[in-house]
C-alpha cells in the first residue's frame, strides 16, 4: 500500500535527513500517517497529515497508536477536530484551558455527548496515555503553549479581553478574530426599589448594547473597533495594542500598552485620544491582579442623549483626565472565575463630574474561545474614556454611584478564527 505525503511534511523532514548517519524511518504502530523518525541520535514523531514534525518521547509512540486508532476518526488526526463530528480543536489555547486532566479522562472513560464510552474497550493506562497525548495537542500552538506553561509555572489566563470593563491586556493569537458584546441595562438599580424581582433586577428595561472586534496582527499586536449606541454619544472606538512582556514568556510580569481615538456620533465629532498601560500578574495560576493607568486627552462628561438625532448628541468641553484602574480576577473553578474592579478618576474628576469611583464585580464563565461575564456595575461606559464615568452623571442622579445604585450587565467574547 502507497501512503502519499504531502509537501509541507517533506519541507519539515528534509533538514532532518541531511545529516550524515542515515535516518530510521518507521510506521508508528497502528497508524498509517504518523512515522517515527530517528536521527542524530534523537526522536522525531512526523505527522504526514498535518505536515508537522515533534520530538518524540517513549511514551509518544503507544499514545500516538491509541489516538490513530481510537480516536482520530472523529477528532482528526492532528487533533484539530473535524467539523462533521463537531469536535473541538485540541490545539487551541481556549479548548485547552477549559479542561483539566480529570474532565478528560473522565470524556474518554464515560462518554459525553455523541462521543461513547471507552472504559469497556481501554484500561486506566490506556486513558491516562491518551489523556496526556490530547494534552499534548496544546504545544502545537502559541496559545497552547501558554496554558501548558501556564500548568507547569502557575501562571494566570485571563478568559475575556476585559475583566467587566477594566482591559486584562490578553495577548491574541496571531491572525486571530475575536467578537465582543456588552450590554449594560444603566437605567434600573438591580438591587433597590419595589418588585425588583418582577422587573428581573432590571432587566426588563433598556440596555445600552455595544459591539467590538478585534483582530491579531501578530501575536503581540492587534486592532480593533468599537462601537457603543446613540444614547451613550454614539462612539466609535479605533485601537491598537502591544504585547510588551509577557510571563508565559518568562518574564517577571505582564505589560501591554494601548493607543486609542474615540469619536463621538460616529466618529464625526468630541474626539478623544487615550493612552493605557496594563501592567498584570499572576499570585498562583488561579489569580491574577490588575492594574491600568490610563490618561484621556479631552475627555468628556458622561451624559446621555436625548434622541437619536446627531443634534441630540451634546458637544461638551474637553477635559484632560487621568485614572488608575486596580482588578482581580480569582478561579473558583477550573472554569468559573469571580472578577472585580475599581476604577478611581485621580485628575479632573469632579470637573468630569465623577463623585465616587467606578466599580464593577462579576462572575465569569470560560469555555471553548467563549467567555461570559455576568455582573454588577455603576458604570454605563465600555469605552477607554468613559468606562471611568458613572451613572451619577449619566442619568443626572448624584447617588446613582452608590452601591444602592448598581445595575447588571454582561458581557461575551468568542474568538471566531
Amino acid at each position: 500500500m502507497r501512503t502519499r505525503i504531502s509537501l509541507a511534511a517533506v519541507v519539515c523532514v528534509l533538514p532532518l535527513i541531511a545529516q550524515e548517519a542515515p535516518p530510521k524511518a518507521s510506521y508508528v504502530t497502528g497508524s498509517r500517517s504518523s512515522i517515527l523518525l530517528e536521527t542524530d541520535g534523537k526522536r522525531y514523531l512526523v505527522d504526514v497529515a498535518s505536515g508537522t514534525v515533534r520530538p518524540a518521547d517513549a511514551a509518544v509512540p503507544q499514545a500516538a497508536a491509541l489516538f490513530a486508532q481510537n480516536c482520530s476518526a472523529c477528532h482528526g488526526s492532528d487533533g484539530k477536530g473535524t467539523r462533521g463530528a463537531g469536535t473541538p480543536n485540541f490545539t487551541d489555547g481556549s479548548v485547552q484551558a477549559s479542561l483539566n486532566d480529570a474532565q478528560i479522562s473522565d470524556a474518554i472513560r464515560n462518554g459525553k455527548g455523541a462521543m461513547p464510552a471507552w472504559q469497556d474497550k481501554l484500561s486506566e493506562a490506556d486513558i491516562s496515555t491518551l489523556t496526556s497525548y490530547v494534552r499534548s495537542f496544546g504545544g502545537s500552538s502559541r496559545s497552547g503553549q501558554a496554558v501548558a506553561t501556564a500548568a507547569k509555572s502557575g501562571i494566570y489566563q485571563p478568559g475575556d479581553d476585559v475583566l467587566f470593563s477594566l482591559p486584562t491586556g490578553r495577548p491574541v493569537d496571531e491572525h486571530g478574530v475575536y467578537v465582543n458584546f456588552s450590554h449594560r441595562f444603566v437605567y434600573d438599580s438591580a438591587v433597590t426599589g419595589l418588585a425588583r424581582g418582577a422587573e428581573l433586577f432590571g432587566l426588563d428595561n433598556f440596555a445600552l448594547s455595544s459591539f467590538g472586534v478585534r483582530y491579531g496582527v501578530t501575536d503581540r499586536l492587534s486592532v480593533d473597533v468599537w462601537r457603543s449606541p446613540s444614547f451613550i454619544g454614539r462612539p466609535i472606538q479605533l485601537q491598537a495594542a502591544y504585547n510588551v512582556l509577557e510571563e508565559n514568556r518568562e518574564a517577571p510580569l505582564n505589560l501591554a500598552f494601548r493607543v486609542s481615538i474615540e469619536g463621538q456620533d460616529n466618529f464625526r465629532k468630541s474626539f478623544t485620544e487615550d493612552l493605557e498601560m496594563i501592567v498584570s500578574r499572576s499570585l498562583t495560576s488561579r489569580a491574577q491582579i490588575y492594574f491600568v493607568p490610563t490618561a484621556s486627552f479631552n475627555n468628556r462628561r458622561l451624559t446621555q442623549a436625548t434622541g437619536l438625532l446627531s443634534s441630540d448628541i451634546p458637544d461638551l468641553p474637553g477635559i484632560n483626565s487621568f485614572s488608575l484602574g486596580i482588578g482581580a480576577a480569582v478561579d473558583v473553578r477550573p472554569t468559573v472565575a469571580l472578577v472585580a474592579e475599581v476604577i478611581p478618576t485621580l485628575t479632573n474628576a469632579s470637573e468630569l463630574g465623577i463623585h465616587r469611583p467606578a466599580f464593577s464585580f462579576g462572575i465569569q464563565k470560560k469555555i471553548y474561545r467563549h467567555a461570559f461575564t455576568f455582573g454588577f456595575s455603576t458604570s454605563p461606559g465600555t469605552t477607554v474614556s468613559q468606562r471611568a464615568g458613572t451613572r451619577a452623571t449619566f442619568l443626572n442622579e448624584p447617588n446613582a454611584d452608590t452601591p444602592a445604585g448598581l445595575f447588571l450587565g454582561f458581557d461575551l467574547t468568542r474568538q471566531i478564527h
